[in-house]
């Protein structure tokens, strides 16, 4: 079968290796680097694939195999910065793939199977591919001493080439790979101080830019195989609704269509080309089982969930007395009830995947897999296959903000349904378009916050309640952790703090969204806190200085922002207000100052963001940056406009970029990052620079219009 417009295989991708490291490998030492010694075109030997990170092909190219993902964040450039630099590699060397799937092998050391989320790739890598590349030079330095018959200590390594300084001897890798592969793996290979870092530390673009900048960069879209599907489903217009029953008739007169199935998930219309299969679905008459959808408004879950808050909720912190606090004489209280929408995670690229069969019964799937372990028994449990011969083939993909992280693959299990129906004897792309993406749920649940708090007569907040209604993202019956992180742990000197949550269940598939639940804690904590500190006559900056005593690195940060923005010591723009806010999430700490003003449609206009962040060490600066504006766009475009509804019968409303709209490039605005120096390990930076900026140009608005911000979108909320 003819294969067009993929990258390599793993089985094609290791043909004429040199060598191949591994870390972590099952067994050490000259038997284990025998196992994964490469085989140059031509030359007897084979690989084993046996947990390994480096390759070194015969002509000198170094090819780091990636357990995370690249989808925008940035790991393909970092995890083979970190290789590089212990490897004493020069750059121009420096290749970068996806590792297969393999749960074991290519483990996230902070979740255990393989995956990317939760800003972990650098974070649970570090060591682990500094290892990798230190491994490697260990064993070229001992192939070069034993062929050149001099000291190993006696040689150096620097920009990829080998030198015995004495003897004038000198090779690049791809000379000494093959004999390297036979040399003694050491247990632990001794890694550089920072202060002789090259590489870490410095900036440099991304290994992926060139080619999906000019186009030959592969995503799944792209793949394309002889015979090929094009699968397409028919999904409920209500979370909860099941196929009744369905009419074909008009579909199957669609000139390329196939095939028509029921699956699980609705109705799959398969044809020969896209255009087909889209318009044959429209042409469907399906009849709706409604019994177990949902068919609540959005505004009537609103009112539920605020009956909820009567109730005792699962309590998240408990410090003082709170209860008395707030009842206190001489004390003035500030209540808030804050609602936050569904969000869709709405990525450029919608999900897709390609499933091929072989002659032997094997199963590949070529997809942006961010769990490519989940993927993998998804497809093998569905389709009755042994998952090992299954092969997860992991494209690039065009983003996800948490879209594609699904424990139990429910997208998979949908194209991997849609394959069994259609027989498994042709290949078969499966395709949502961008409304299956709006309309297709695993959005960010709503969240009603309600929030009092307490000012004594000198000024102090003195007590803090916060109760929080909303699913669980972990679908637990006893406290999320996700619900309220970033409050529970909510780092202000408040001697009384009482945070509580309520879980919900409802039909409507919800999962984390970018921040998680930093991303509505965040805002309902710092458009509170600077709700406190205005009606206590105090500076927002100032005012949460004198909290952040015992939180160094959060100061830090929010100092950092006061100083690059001048707050306090120049005048702002007449017209504008500036806002601020500080946050730590994924253990990274972000503080952003957004100077506002009023649009010619009467809503926020955002003229430049000041952004402080201390994510430990920073291992390329140039993609910490373009992580903080990406953060800030992609929340600024949320707080400002984005909503999911459900409409009177319990419909989705939204359909597309029409009515949920992205942020314009016109309203994106300029964005200052500095980063703080630090020894600290780093911490991740996909998501950490979203929280803030929504409480940042709250804060800012409520300066402006005197009117806080209380529910969400603020333009919609301000214009209905």
């Amino acid at each position: 079968m003819n294969i067009q417009s993929i990258q390599p295989t793993r089985r094609g991708f290791l043909a004429g290796a040199g060598l191949v490291i591994g870390v972590t490998l099952a067994m050490r030492g000259r038997a284990a680097a025998s196992l994964l010694q490469g085989a140059p075109a031509g030359a007897a030997g084979s690989v084993r694939e046996l947990n390994a990170f480096v390759r070194i092909a015969p002509d000198g190219v170094v090819t780091v195999l990636s357990k995370h993902i690249e989808f925008g964040q940035g790991p393909y450039t970092g995890l083979t910065t970190l290789v590089a630099e212990e490897l004493d590699a020069d750059w121009s060397q420096m290749r970068v793939a996806a590792a297969p799937a393999n749960d074991e092998l290519y483990a996230n050391l902070a979740f255990g199977i393989q995956g990317t989320g939760g800003s972990t790739a650098i974070a649970n890598s570090y060591e682990q591919m500094r290892k990798a590349g230190a491994t490697a030079r260990a064993m070229l330095v001992a192939a070069a001493a034993e062929e050149w018959d001099v000291p190993a200590g006696e040689i150096t390594v620097a920009k990829g080439r080998i030198r015995h300084e004495a003897s004038g001897k000198e090779a690049g890798f791809g000379e000494l790979a093959e004999k390297a592969a036979t040399m003694e793996a050491p247990a632990e290979p001794k890694l550089k101080h920072p202060k002789d870092f090259v590489l870490i530390g410095t900036n440099r673009p991304k290994l992926d830019t060139p080619e999906k900048t000019n186009g030959k960069a592969v995503f799944t879209l792209d793949v394309l195989a002889d015979d090929m599907l094009i699968a397409v489903v028919a999904h409920p217009a209500h979370f909860g609704a099941t196929v009744k029953s369905f009419d074909d008739t008009e579909a199957r007169k669609v000139p390329g269509v196939v095939d028509v199935k029921q699956i699980t998930q609705g109705v799959a219309v398969f044809a020969e080309n896209t255009f087909a299969a889209l318009k044959a679905r429209d042409a469907l008459e399906i009849e709706w089982n409604l019994s177990a959808a949902e068919t609540r408004s959005s505004e009537a879950i609103y009112d539920d969930y605020r009956k909820l808050l009567s109730g005792e909720g699962l309590e998240a912190t408990n410090n003082g007395d709170t209860g008395s606090a707030l009842s206190a004489d001489g004390i003035t209280t500030l209540r808030s009830e804050i609602t936050f929408p569904f969000l869709a995670h709405a990525p450029m690229e919608p999900l897709d995947a390609v499933l091929i069969q072989a002659e032997d019964g094997s199963i590949d799937c070529y997809n942006g897999s961010q769990f490519p372990g989940q993927d993998t028994a998804a497809i093998a449990d569905v389709c009755g296959v042994d998952p090992a011969k299954v092969r997860v083939n992991t494209q690039l993909a065009g983003g996800s903000f948490g879209r594609r992280a699904q424990f139990g693959s429910p997208y998979m299990r949908e194209a991997a349904e849609a394959f069994k129906a259609s027989g498994m004897t042709r290949p078969i792309k499966h395709m949502w378009t961008r409304e299956d993406d709006i309309r297709g749920g695993f959005y960010r649940p709503i969240y009603v916050h309600s929030l009092e708090g307490a000012i004594d007569r000198d000024g102090n907040i003195v007590a803090w309640d916060q109760q929080i209604v909303g699913q669980s993202v972990m679908k637990k019956t006893d406290l999320d952790e996700s619900t309220v992180e970033g409050a529970a742990d909510m780092p202000y000197g408040i001697s009384n703090l009482r945070v509580r949550a309520y879980n919900v269940e409802l039909p409507v598939p919800v999962l984390w969204w970018r921040s998680v639940g930093h991303s509505h804690t965040g805002f309902a904590v710092e458009t509170f806190i600077d709700e406190l500190l205005e009606k206590a006559g105090k500076d927002p900056v100032e005012g949460r200085l004198t909290l952040l005593e015992n939180d160094p690195r959060r100061a830090n940060v929010l100092r950092k922002a006061a100083e690059i923005s001048n707050w306090g010591s120049s005048p702002v723009t007449e017209g504008r207000q500036r806002g601020v806010a500080v946050h730590k999430s994924f253990n990274t700490y972000v503080a952003e100052i957004a100077e506002v003003s009023i649009g010619e449609r009467g809503e926020p206009r955002v003229h430049k963001v000041w952004c402080a962040v201390d994510c430990g060490v920073a291992v390329n600066p140039n993609i910490i940056r373009a992580q903080m504006e990406g953060g800030i766009g992609y929340g600024l475009g949320a707080v400002l406009f984005d909503q999911i509804t459900l409409g009177e019968g319990g419909e989705i409303v939204q359909s597309n970029f029409h009515d949920y709209r992205s942020l314009r490039i016109n309203e994106m605005p300029e964005v200052e990052v500095a980063i703080i120096e630090s020894s600290e390990a780093p911490t991740g930076v996909g998501e950490p620079g979203t929280p803030p900026i929504g409480p940042a140009v709250a804060n800012a608005w409520r300066r402006l219009t005197g009117q806080p911000v209380r529910q969400l979108p603020i333009v919609e909320a301000q214009t209905s």
